[in-house]
């Protein structure tokens, strides 16, 4: 089969599958003024949407995930009422809708928004029903997208188990899974066992943060102790990878990963900001791509990162000379990883996706 070269007008018009992005990361920098403005919030740096756009966007030298996770405090100060929940949560459907997105599940930690006196409950239902009403406002302007979601605790606290439990409350409602995200170094998956127990005991989904801005004893514990799904990031498993006279020889955690076909949920730009990376170049998903791991292709925070997934994809094309070929195969890793129920993710596939990249792949023969 003859390869098909990507463009910016393919990739944008390719359906697209999303596993890994955070609500509090993607808000759009008007919103961010008009909710502090509304809130009396005064800590914004600026009140100019492109500036506020640029402050967002963490890629000094040096970068790590610490400077990075210090924005979160400007969007999550906005994220305190009902109203404003729902309408993140509106606008994130639709601008991902917008960007050829079909299917997405979008994070938040519901323990960061109880400042303005809701409850666990009201937080996760007005994150619901915004994702609901974004859903048909993209519909309304021919975009078609599910959106899901997965509750997350923060690692340094101490509210996972009731989190985990919030989560099981809501998966009939459109919460689909479990994960813990925050600072790895010193905060191992191992701290909240009791979480991840209670999700596999109710046969729920769980994804988890690990191998991200830490190494392969994170990824390790949260594939052999805590029986991760999905790794959030996981890009660090590339430190079991070796070259060994001319050839590629992986690790025990590394084969087992791959063989297990245990996704990775990889974020290139987000990894460059945070200093896992020093550049798209030099990023090793196309190393693990290649060695057949499964991949999928995601943003993390496009506020944070400046960044959409049609982008995402075209940096990595513009890097690694990947095809529309490689973008469905991409695409398809992730679809196949979703905690989307068996039958509708097969639906997605065989109805959405690859008839989506076939028209496609007409238009360029």
């Amino acid at each position: 089969m003859t390869s098909t070269a990507l463009t910016p007008s393919l990739i944008k018009r390719a359906p697209k599958v999303l596993l890994h992005e955070h609500l509090d990361g993607g808000l759009r920098p008007a919103t961010v003024i008009e909710l502090a403005r509304e809130a009396n919030f005064a800590g914004l740096p600026t009140s100019d949407p492109d500036e506020l756009a640029a402050w967002f966007v963490v890629d000094a030298p040096g970068s790590d995930l610490v400077r990075y996770l210090e924005g979160f405090a400007y969007t999550t100060a906005v994220m305190q009422t009902r109203d404003r929940l729902e309408r993140v949560a509106a606008e994130s459907a639709v601008d991902l809708a917008r960007d050829g997105v079909v299917y997405a599940e979008v994070r938040f930690a519901p323990e960061l928004h109880v400042e303005g006196g809701l409850s666990l409950d009201e937080i996760v239902r007005a994150v619901l029903d915004g994702f609901a009403q974004g859903t048909k406002e993209a519909a309304n302007e021919g975009h078609r997208i599910v959106v899901r979601t997965i509750l997350s605790a923060m690692r340094q606290a101490s509210m996972s188990e009731t989190v985990a439990r919030l989560a099981v409350n809501f998966r009939d409602d459109g919460v689909c899974g479990f994960d813990i995200a925050g600072p790895e170094d010193g905060f191992p998956p191992t701290k909240h066992l009791r979480a991840f127990h209670l999700i596999q005991r109710e046969d729920f989904h769980l994804t988890i943060h690990a191998g991200e801005a830490f190494g392969l004893p994170s990824i390790w514990e949260a594939v052999q102790f805590c029986n991760a799904e999905r790794l959030g990031h996981g890009v660090r498993i590339v430190d079991d990878i070796q070259e060994i006279d001319g050839r590629v020889v992986l690790g025990r955690l590394a084969n087992y990963v791959r063989d297990r076909r245990i996704p990775l949920e990889v974020c290139p730009t987000s990894n460059v900001h945070t200093g896992v990376a020093t550049s798209i170049a030099t990023h090793p998903i196309d190393l693990l791509k290649r060695l057949r791991f499964r991949v999928t292709l995601n943003t993390d925070n496009r506020l944070m990162s400046g960044i959409t997934l049609s982008e995402e994809f075209a940096r990595c094309t513009e890097a690694f000379g990947w095809t529309l070929e490689d973008m469905e195969w991409l695409t398809l890793n992730a679809a196949k990883s979703t905690f989307y129920e068996f039958d509708q993710r097969l639906a997605m596939i065989n109805t959405v996706i690859k008839p989506g990249y076939a028209a496609l792949r007409s238009e360029t023969q």
